[in-house]
């Protein structure tokens, strides 16, 4: 029967058996994709499926919303699938790609690899053909490639020289190389005289707020040195004796559970955790970086009205260039599993993202009114979710490619940064008027959410992008610095940080905020927050112009609770109507001060007694200078805030500062108990931080 006629009667047979909003197409594991598409000859594969749909557009039958329908099961991906135009809907009609009601349904970016046995050892072997893999997963957890020193430790930096070939005038130089200096027993542990011969030894440094990830190419035993080569350091942010580093995939380095080897005569070794049975685990080594690439063509050509829901898409991997990975802030260029250019009216839905060696989601060059919604993404090699391009400068191109109008709602993101720890929850770049709102994020190593891509007072796209309800906690593990719960930058005009709930932020050294206006920002609204238990302080702005932090409530944080830094002559903030409650460290660092701030209807409460100093001065100084005139110094009158709850018991105070209460316990998730049980913090991984947290700020 030719294949038109086969369609048409298809769509007829649908038609009657289904009601007449949606052709419905069925794809299940045990299909084939010359089959009818009905739900008892299924096609095999999202490609199929796609296949399917340009027939029925050509063959002018695309009148109906198009849902495909999968069925549960694995469905391996061995390279990305990609949307075009073609495949998307129109204006009116959409096409769905989406799970069979309770079924689970998974897209897998992984080879599944078995034959394990133990060797003299303790360890556990099996042979890989031909795949070159940097991640592994075992039973749904990622396992540590071989490492020194084991994970949650480091080597210190002891110098670094650079040699500068290219460049030299420029900048950043164009090209050069670095020699780093280690401590002689590092060197020892290193063994690279021996280690070098035959293996691709990667360092990873962490330095401030970023990360570079670079081969070595050569090991001085006489200096305790190795070298590697690329771009030059940024004189901003330079390795030097205040960086520290590990070294990825060495074999001798093989010497914890959960630690992994694949040698270069494709052996695999693996030291199981307890408990795991290597006979009957499922190990999966990622075969391709992405999983769903939609790709339109232009702002005049984009990709319409497409849409996944309730689909999983699991294991994907990294595999690091040969000149390795310069530093880069939030780990902007690194793509994500699921990537989106030019497109309008795209959703993800109810979906899984998870084990990749990239991120989440990228709603990158010229989205618009895209939905991320009810999604768990998690364990993840880099950020959650980004917004718009990330490119520097604001040229007539970059304009052409901003992003807007796109809601990030009641999403689960957490447990990233595992390849790049620089990466950020929720990330919007060059991008306006997007909603990010109602979220769960926690468990990365730098900021849980950062809005603006433009260091100083040049014009900006970042625009009115809204950032409220969402539950951000648990960021750096003392691994990075300069970080916050919520970090902005640039002038951003209408932007609103609202209703947050972010609490628990431990920086390496400095910058662990709750509240982080940064170079330029401006224009920004912060209120109705709750922010406690953060490193350096619960607000900071480094420099900044006309921004409101109103009815906040900011308790607890180790070193201070305020903080400014750079003195400017136009109004920097306004700070009203907040509540300051500590009972360690000062109320505030840095120049605060001498800032240009507006400031009055405050509450101030040191719970170890006395009147708070505003840095040099003391109260009366400071109300002379015309600060905090109606400001008080009282308890707040929280119910029991040593243990964060910080409802009122009496609002008497308050009322006094005309603060307006409001419920911090709406932020997070919402809907269903098991997806709201879902987002609960593992209480292990919270004992795990309050301990690091105790060792590091010990004497």
């Amino acid at each position: 029967m030719p294949v038109i006629r086969l369609i048409l009667l298809v769509v007829f047979v649908l038609s009657i058996v289904f009601p007449v909003w949606a052709i419905d197409i069925h794809v299940s594991p045990t299909g084939d994709d010359a089959a009818a598409g009905s739900p008892k000859e299924p096609l095999k594969s999202m490609a199929g499926a796609q296949h399917y749909i340009r027939k029925l557009k050509t063959s002018g039958m695309f009148s109906e919303d198009i849902r495909v329908i999968f069925h549960q099961g694995d469905y391996y991906l061995s390279s990305p699938v990609y949307f075009g135009i073609e495949d998307g809907g129109t204006a009116a009609l959409s096409v769905t790609y989406q799970a069979a009601a309770g079924e689970k349904v998974n897209f897998i970016g992984a080879e599944m690899i078995s034959g394990f046995e133990a060797n003299e050892n303790g360890m556990y072997q099996t042979q890989v053909k031909g795949s070159q893999f940097e991640q592994l997963y075992v039973n749904g957890k990622r396992a540590v490639r071989a490492r020194t020193p084991d994970q949650g430790k480091f080597f210190d930096v002891v110098d670094v020289e650079e040699t500068i070939f290219e460049g030299a005038e420029e900048r950043v130089p164009t090209f050069a190389m670095q020699e780093v200096f280690v401590n002689p027993m590092d060197a020892q542990s290193l063994n690279l005289s021996e280690n070098l011969q035959e293996e691709d030894v990667l360092a990873v440094f962490y330095h401030k707020w970023d990360n570079t990830r670079k081969f070595i190419q050569h090991y001085n035993a006489e200096t305790n040195s190795f070298y590697f080569s690329g771009g030059g350091m940024k004189p901003w942010n330079p390795i030097n004796e205040s960086s520290r580093f590990y070294v990825e995939n060495l074999k001798s380095g093989l010497d914890a559970p959960g630690e992994w080897y694949l040698d270069t005569d494709g052996t695999l070794y693996y030291i199981p955790r307890e408990g795991e049975d290597m006979e009957k685990a499922l190990v999966y080594a990622p075969v391709t970086e992405r999983l769903l690439v939609i790709q339109g063509e232009s702002a005049e050509h984009k990709v319409e009205n497409l849409h996944f829901k309730n689909l999983n898409f699991l294991y994907g991997g990294y595999q690091t260039p040969r000149s390795g990975n310069e530093p880069a802030q939030a780990a902007a260029p690194i793509p994500a599993l699921i990537m989106v250019d030019w497109a309008d009216g795209i959703s993800i839905e109810g979906c899984e993202i998870a084990h990749t060696g990239v991120g989440g989601i990228w709603f990158r060059n010229g989205v618009s009114n895209g939905i991320i919604r009810k999604n768990y993404i998690h364990d993840l090699g880099a950020g959650g979710v980004k917004i718009g391009p990330f490119a520097a400068g604001t040229s007539p191109s970059l304009e052409d490619r901003v992003s807007g109008f796109n809601l990030v709602e009641n999403n689960i993101i957490r447990n990233g940064g595992w390849v790049f720890p620089c990466a950020v929850g929720a990330m919007i770049f060059h991008a306006h008027d997007n909603s990010l709102v109602h979220n769960e994020i926690a468990d990365f190593r730098y900021s849980g959410v950062s809005v603006g891509w433009v260091w100083g007072y040049s014009h900006s796209f970042a625009k009115r992008n809204t950032v409220k309800y969402n539950h951000i906690h648990h960021l750096g593990w003392g691994d990075l610095s300069d970080m916050g719960g919520v970090y902005t930058l640039g002038p951003s005009e209408g932007t609103v940080v609202s209703h947050n709930h972010i609490h628990h932020i431990y920086s390496m050294t400095y910058g662990g905020w709750g509240l982080y206006t940064d170079e330029g920002s401006t224009g920004i609204v912060m209120e109705n927050n709750l922010v406690y238990a953060c490193k350096n302080a619960g607000f900071h702005q480094h420099y900044g112009k006309e921004n409101v932090i109103n009815n906040n409530i900011l308790a607890y944080n180790r070193i201070s609770q305020l903080q400014a830094t750079r003195v400017e002559d136009h109004l920097s903030f306004t700070f009203s109507n907040n509540i300051v409650l500590y009972d360690r460290g000062s109320l505030l660092s840095s120049n605060w001060e001498n800032i240009r701030l507006e400031s009055d209807h405050n509450l101030y409460w040191d719970e170890r007694g006395g009147v708070p100093d505003f840095g040099s001065l003391d109260w009366e100084a400071w109300q002379k200078k015309g600060h905090d005139k109606h400001s008080v110094n009282r308890a707040p009158g929280f119910t029991d805030p040593k243990n964060f709850d910080f409802t009122f018991k009496d609002e008497t105070t308050v009322n006094d500062i005309r603060f307006e209460p409001f419920d911090y316990k709406k932020a997070g998730v919402y809907g269903d108990p098991a997806w709201v049980k879902l987002a609960g913090f593992d209480p292990d991984r919270a004992r795990k931080f309050d301990a690091l947290v105790v060792r590091l700020s010990s004497p």
